[in-house]
This record gives structure tokens, sequence and C-alpha cells, in this order.
């Protein structure tokens, strides 16, 4: 990656963590498409590095709000998930990781923009956990389920316990990652680099996470995703 794509990355971190650290979700929807443009192999470690720090101070500053019960369903299912995502990822070349980051962004925006109010049950949480576990493990993005499965809740709730179910995830495949040789000294060297940017979009969040128009904010971050999956299928 060269200087100035660094540049313009970091800027893109910035507003990623500034929408994630306001509405719980989205860091991943806007820079896994384009590193996945720019150098898809550095998905989805850098990804996963950057987002461990973010969702840990989303889910310390709303600790109050956080539902250990559906975070524990959900975590329960992102352990098997994991494990599929690591064969996707082992299997799935370059090219075709690109096209698989592309169209599950593309596919988990439409569903999480065109899916009607339910309250999950059990079962919903951990299928949302298990697939969570495949795509974040093999992309880096998770998010768009997380937010379906809690996008009528109150927005602290869906924010903290968003973050406490990416915390856990994002550690467990990051550990599955480095076990199996896939993690090198490029990937995170870019993620460190891309930290200080990172810190400044979450303490910006800070001034706005309890005013944001949840549903304006949720509709423009993945109108967004929409346009970036698409233009990742098309040059993939």
């Amino acid at each position: 990656m060269t200087t100035g794509l660094l540049v313009a990355t970091a800027f893109l971190v910035v507003l990623a963590a500034f929408v994630q650290g306001a509405t719980g979700f989205g860091f991943a929807l806007i820079v896994a498409p384009v590193i996945g443009l720019i150098e898809p192999h550095l998905l989805p470690v850098v990804l996963l590095v950057l987002m461990i720090p973010l969702n840990v101070y989303v889910a310390c500053r709303e600790r109050h709000a956080i539902d250990f019960r559906g975070a524990g369903w959900i975590t329960a299912g992102r352990v098997a998930g994991t494990a599929v995502g690591l064969w996707v990822l082992a299997a799935v070349s370059t090219g075709g990781l690109s096209l698989l980051i592309g169209g599950s962004t593309v596919l988990a925006a439409l569903v999480s923009l065109l899916a009607p109010s339910f309250v999950p049950g059990r079962g919903a949480l951990v299928a949302v956990g298990a697939v969570t576990g495949v795509t974040e493990t093999a992309t880096g993005v998770g998010g768009p389920p997380l937010a379906l499965v809690h996008q009528h809740r109150p927005a602290p709730v869906l924010r903290s316990t968003v973050a406490v179910c990416f915390v856990i995830g994002e550690v467990l495949s990051l550990g599955l990652l480095a076990a199996t040789s896939k993690v090198n000294a490029h990937q995170i060297r870019t993620a460190l680099l891309l930290l200080p940017a990172l810190a400044v979009g979450a303490l910006l969040s800070r001034t706005v996470h309890r005013r944001v128009d949840g549903p304006l904010m949720r509709t423009l971050v993945l109108g967004f995703a929409i346009i970036s999956g698409i233009l990742l299928l098309v040059t993939g």
C-alpha cells in the first residue's frame, strides 16, 4: 500500500470508526470493500485487529445496556461458524475472496434494509452467531447479521451488545488465523499504522452517539455498503 493509499484509507477508517461508534456497526461494511479493492490479502486480519479496540471502547462506554443473555447465545453459534469461516478463507482464491466480500456485503446490507420487525429467540441468536462467525472470519464483515437481529432494540442495547459479540468473536477469529499461519507482519504493521485514525473516529463518535438518528444512519451506512459491494463485485 503506497503512502497516498494509506492516508486515504486512514481517513476512511476515521469515518468508519465514527459510524460504528455512533450506530453500533458499519466499520467493516465501509472499510472491507475498499481494502478489498486495494490490497485484498490484508483481509480479514487488518479489520479484526482494528475492530477489537474499537468494540472494547464501545462496549465499555455503554456497559450498562449490554444484553449478556443474547450475547451468550450469539457467541455459542459464533464458535461453530468461525471454523467454517477459516475453511472458506483457505479454500477461496484472492479473486474469489473479493467476490465473496462484495457479495456477502451486498446481501447482508439488503437483508438488513428489508427485514421486517421481529423479536429474536434463542434459535435466531445462535444462527446469527454462526453466520457471523463464517463471514467475519473469512472476510472481516460480520456486522449486518448482528445489526439485523438487534435492529429493533434501543440504540444503547444494540451498540453495546453487538460490540461485546464482536470482541469475543474477533479475538477467536484472530487467534485461529494466527494459529494456522494466516497472520503476517505486513498485515499487523498496516493495522498499527491505522490505529491513530481509529482512535480519532471512535472519540468523535462520543459527541453524537446519544443524539444520532439510528434508522437514518443505518440506511445511509447500508446504502454505502451496497454501492461498495457492487463495485467490488464488478472489479473483482
